[in-house]
């Protein structure tokens, strides 16, 4: 889940707002099954950030505080320039906030999902921008573990920035034998020692994700992909993907090393830095010294708990009415906001959110919105202008969840998005399909069709 969006006044207007701190927070911007990112603005500089929010609770329950604690400190000094910055820690009795740049560029990969593959030496220099930033981390001992397209933002100026270093480990454990023993990522991104679960070397591990990215990024299309789990395992354990004829002889040879089954000979990341085909064009990343603080850090996970160290999520009521979304948020949502359709199939790939507009009352929205969820087997929860719909069939990967939330972004002009808060992403996409089929009387048709450039498109995406 990544730090993304554009400037936004967070949400102000009618409704309720809440506050952390000097922070108020707007719209959230993604969500899994261990934290929620929002839209957040400090009213002390008015900049505007994006704050992961994390349970207490769940992090206990996986006695991961030492681990979190360490991660969250490394993060918290890494400053380079293509990775996501941490700016500081906050927590209540039951969140902990971790607040972080917000990058205005949308994901690297909506570039191919919009324009197609990358000429090489555009995908060379994302790609030397990636290994920049896997390899100084890993420096500082912080693995990602969880590479993949929706991790990989771009900054207003197309700098790559790379999200969820050292988050992504939050979950997991590590053995006495110093390995990493979780099968966790996007199976296509995956490398075949962790599907194994035998143990693996994060670092070889990270390297085989930035290999399957590279390959993405020329090709405009997966190496490894099957709509079976089990063939596609096979095929990651044999490494059996073959590079299209317009890759030239020289990057075949690096991706053919970095996808190399046997992490013991694959070609390590000081190797690729010296490799011909990379080092064309090559800038060294230029770094700022500076000084961080980790007192943040060390307060909020004090075993003490100390009251003076927590803050207090407040919220500012007003009368309930649907969020009031400015311009700049409107915007940041897609760059041309698709006024005209609820499912779009682009490239036959799969999105985590979707969105349509409505002239309709916003009570008359979602009333249609749970009278056509649940003859679909959903349980529909409703807060306001919020709904959750919990699918009551077990799926691939648990229970189907979406959020539904309404925005007002013009007078009697309401924007609807529905976004995957859990489950398996495939069967959203399926569910979707099924639910536009009902809200049909309630889209905005416009007469003239935007060309929509998608946002939250992953390729292969299949969290």
């Amino acid at each position: 889940m990544a730090a993304r969006g554009a400037s936004s006044s967070s949400g102000s207007g009618s409704g309720s707002r809440t506050r952390v701190g000097k922070y108020e927070l707007g719209r959230t911007l993604g969500e899994g099954t261990f934290a929620k990112v929002k839209f957040a603005r400090n009213t002390e500089t008015g900049e505007h950030v994006a704050v992961k929010i994390l349970d207490k609770e769940k992090v206990l329950k996986h006695k991961m505080i030492d681990q979190i604690k360490r991660e969250i400190s490394t993060m918290k000094l890494v400053r380079h320039p293509n990775v996501i910055r941490m700016y500081e820690v906050m927590a209540s009795k039951t969140k902990i906030y971790i607040v972080l740049e917000l990058v205005t560029g949308g994901e690297l990969f909506d570039k191919i999902a919009s324009k197609g593959r990358l000429k090489e030496d555009e995908a060379r220099k994302y790609f030397q921008q990636l290994i920049n930033a896997v390899d100084y981390c890993h420096s500082r001992g912080v693995f990602h573990r969880d590479l993949k397209p929706e991790n990989l933002l771009l900054d207003a100026n197309g700098f790559l920035k790379v999200s969820d270093f050292g988050l992504s480990a939050l979950p997991q454990q590590v053995r006495e034998d110093g390995l990493l023993h979780t099968t966790c990522g996007t199976p296509n991104y995956v490398a075949p020692e962790v599907i194994n679960n035998k143990g693996y070397d994060g670092a070889k591990a990270d390297l085989w994700s930035c290999g399957v990215i590279l390959f993405v990024l020329m090709a405009g299309y997966l190496p490894f992909e099957e709509s079976n789990l089990l063939a596609l395992y096979k095929k990651i354990f044999k490494a059996d993907f073959t590079c299209p004829p317009w890759f030239s002889s020289s990057a075949k040879k690096l991706i053919k090393r970095i996808l190399d089954p046997n992490p013991v000979t694959r070609i390590t990341i000081a190797e690729v830095i010296e490799n011909d085909w990379f080092k064309k064009g090559y800038k060294p990343p230029s770094f700022e010294q500076a000084n961080v603080s980790l007192d943040d850090v060390n307060a909020i996970f004090n075993e003490s708990g100390s009251p003076q160290n927590l803050v207090v999520e407040r919220r500012e009521e007003g009368p309930a009415a649907p969020v009031t979304m400015n311009a700049f948020e409107l915007i940041s949502t897609s760059r041309g906001l698709n006024l005209s359709s609820l499912f779009e199939k682009q490239m036959g790939l799969v999105k985590r959110e979707t969105r349509f507009t409505s002239k309709c009352p916003a009570k008359e929205i979602i009333s249609k919105i749970e009278e056509t969820a649940m003859p679909l087997g959903f349980d529909v929860k409703k807060n306001n202008y919020k709904m959750k719909l919990l699918g009551e069939k077990t799926g691939r990967k648990g229970h189907l969840a979406v959020a539904t939330e309404i925005f007002e972004v013009a007078p009697s002009l309401y924007m609807v998005e529905l976004r995957k808060s859990g489950g398996d992403t495939l069967e959203f996409h399926k569910f979707y399909k099924n639910l536009s089929t009902g809200l049909k009387d309630i889209v905005w048709k416009t007469d003239e069709p935007i060309e929509e450039e998608s946002s939250g498109v992953a390729v292969g995406e299949r969290s």
